[in-house]
């Protein structure tokens, strides 16, 4: 069915058409105005040609994470209609700031940070729905390796890693992570503020609107906390990441500090060295160089992250094969 006649049959033929702005991912997003209620219209039809699931498998994991969230009591959209075949759901609109549209408008960020950390203990403490994917030390790895060896490395040494290079990368990769495997905790994957939504008129966790889940896995629930308070796009003040940090802690009294500190150093590690070389793909692959102003701040965290015992067996991957001076954006021409 075309997007036309999707909208059509479900009342929002007439309805004016308002384009989201675009982020990283594939999908897009309309806001839809003058149809039966407010909606916005996801099309995931673009996912096969960026190399991800069909569209239809793409646009079902949403659906199923969306009802899990919905019924631990948190708030996901409702959906209204779904064309899964044709990558087309129309959504529940939960409005139109974000958590990261008011930070960049001035808002105090503590309370901001304090509710999403409430919101997200709540997220971990019930059970993961059946059918997440395993995000753990393995599918981790080939995640990292496929920016960081795959695009960033090429870039900025000149030359693809050797295959003991590769060998040796997820060998520290696994010695890192294995600690931590089988948490088995529901893991957002992009818990962060542009993915979050003020919504105070609902009580205590679902005070905070979750969007774009469809990655979810099963994981320790240390990485979505780095994906908060360690953003892979703006600064977060010490301060502010340390009382979220207790808030969410306090939330969950059964959790080991001492481990869920190691445990987030090594996420860290994971997380900003992936999405590093991420900006990298995002600018030779997808023609998307604004992502690299970024860089430095991800380079940053992973200095930040490497000091910690926990992930020894990566910095001694880095310290041998990429000194600490070559951490960094990698010096390119302009893609062709």
């Amino acid at each position: 069915m075309s997007l036309d006649h999707f909208l059509a049959a479900h009342g929002y033929a007439a309805a004016s058409r308002a384009p989201l702005p675009g982020d990283a991912g594939h999908r897009r997003y309309l806001r839809l105005v003058g149809g039966p209620r407010p909606a916005l219209l996801m099309d995931g039809s673009g996912a096969a040609a960026v190399g991800l699931p069909s569209a239809e498998a793409d646009l079902r994991n949403f659906m199923a994470i969306a009802a899990h969230i919905r019924t631990i009591g948190l708030s996901a959209p409702e959906i209204l209609a779904a064309d899964p075949p044709a990558g087309l759901l129309l959504l529940e609109d939960l409005g139109e700031p974000t958590h990261a549209t008011l930070l960049d408008a001035g808002a105090e960020p503590l309370p901001l940070y304090l509710a999403a950390a409430e919101t997200l203990a709540a997220l971990h403490e019930a059970p993961p729905p059946a059918g997440l994917a395993a995000w753990e030390g393995a599918a981790m790895a080939r995640a990292t390796a496929a920016t960081f060896l795959d695009w960033w490395w090429p870039a900025a040494v000149g030359t693809d890693p050797s295959p003991a290079q590769r060998e040796a990368f997820h060998a520290a990769m696994g010695a890192m992570l294995a600690p931590f495997e089988g948490a088995g905790a529901f893991v957002h994957r992009d818990y962060f503020p542009a993915n979050l939504l003020p919504l105070p008129e609902r009580p205590g966790p679902a005070s905070v609107g979750i969007i774009d889940f469809q990655d979810a896995g099963h994981g320790h629930p240390a990485y979505d906390l780095v994906s908060l308070l360690q953003d892979a796009r703006r600064d977060v003040p010490d301060a502010v990441r340390q009382a979220a940090t207790d808030r969410y802690l306090e939330r969950r009294p059964g959790l080991d500090r001492a481990e869920f500190a190691a445990a987030t150093a090594a996420m860290a590690a994971q997380r900003h060295l992936r999405v590093a070389s991420l900006w990298v793909r995002l600018d030779r692959r997808d023609g998307k160089p604004h992502y690299l102003r970024h860089g430095p701040r991800c380079w940053r965290l992973l200095d930040e992250a490497l000091a910690h015992p926990a992930t020894a067996p990566l910095a001694a991957f880095l310290d041998e094969h990429v000194p600490r001076h070559r951490r960094a954006n990698p010096v390119m021409e302009p893609a062709a």
